[in-house]
């Protein structure tokens, strides 16, 4: 394997591609510098167009712009290398934050270096760390994994696949999944600190603080409004809690179990089922045994 240098890059006759953040919320955000190369660039590449030319209207800013989300990437991504490759340089942009976190731009990004075109990330807002700074949870190490799966059967697996790691979480969730994702993180992880922030940078912005037990009862007793950043803390043992948990369910007898489960949520076949697999036992004889048939 070769090593690539983008200092090689330099002598190209090709423009380059910027990585420009955008405000997540209050358009003070935006710093001298990026307000500078969107006036300086050729084109801007924005994830929606009607959004971005909200924020080129407000910086005074007459640059031509050019759809590019998760949608057209692929139609789009040879005409964008096209024109850096004829000189122009271009500008890209998503909704809110950082280009290729939670957004489009990494593909444009490969092969921008495939194609030895210089690319340049500027700094500025995230809403990851900004909320993560303020959350009172551990900021390091921290794992950001962004949003999780929408069906709710893969996102407790993939929460699954988290439970042992041991730095603070980061996700991100809209307003309408926040309850259930709220419940799985609980179900799954159990009682450990964690923060939602909610409205960054905004007139309401607001965090809320406690154990994931304190912000279930939050989420479903509150109107949930605004984006928001999960912050969770980690698995300071690094031991599976869901394991811990189970180790816990089987000191109980078999009937207390079904019940401990029927309490936690689950419907009382479904409880049955997992109290005979956990227990390695026949599912028919937990039954009889819970409804007390002989």
């Amino acid at each position: 394997m070769t090593v690539q240098s983008q200092k090689s890059f330099a002598t190209s006759e090709s423009g380059k591609l910027y990585l420009v953040p955008t405000p997540i919320g209050n358009l003070d955000d935006m710093t001298f510098r990026a307000v500078k190369l969107l006036h300086e660039v050729d084109l801007i590449a924005a994830e929606d167009t009607r959004n971005t030319q909200k924020l080129l209207n407000h910086f005074e800013v007459k640059t031509k712009q050019i759809s590019f989300h998760e949608h057209n990437t692929e139609s789009r991504i040879p005409e964008l290398i096209s024109k850096l490759q004829a000189g122009l340089n271009i500008a890209q942009v998503s909704d809110a934050g950082m280009p290729s976190i939670s957004d489009p731009g990494h593909e444009l990004v490969n092969r921008c270096i495939e194609n030895e075109i210089d690319v340049i990330s500027i700094p500025g807002p995230s809403a990851g760390l900004t909320s993560l700074i303020a959350s009172g949870v551990a900021p390091q190490p921290f794992l950001f994994y962004g949003f999780l799966n929408r069906k709710p059967k893969e996102q407790v697996a993939e929460l699954e696949e988290l439970v042992n790691e041991k730095p603070t979480l980061i996700f991100y969730e809209a307003p309408h999944r926040l309850k259930k994702t709220i419940t799985n993180l609980q179900k799954v992880f159990g009682n450990r600190q964690v923060t939602l922030g909610r409205e960054l940078t905004k007139k309401y912005e607001e965090y809320i603080r406690g154990t994931l037990d304190e912000v279930l009862q939050w989420v479903q007793t509150s109107q949930i409004r605004g984006e928001f950043v999960i912050i969770v803390a980690g698995n300071p043992t690094g031991s599976n809690s869901k394991d811990d948990k189970n180790q816990a369910l089987m000191k109980l007898p078999v009937v207390e179990q079904v019940d401990e489960l029927i309490r936690e949520g689950l419907k009382t076949n479904s409880a049955i089922k997992q109290v005979a697999k956990l227990n390695d036992l026949v599912r028919q004889d937990v039954y009889n045994q819970y409804h007390d048939i002989n």
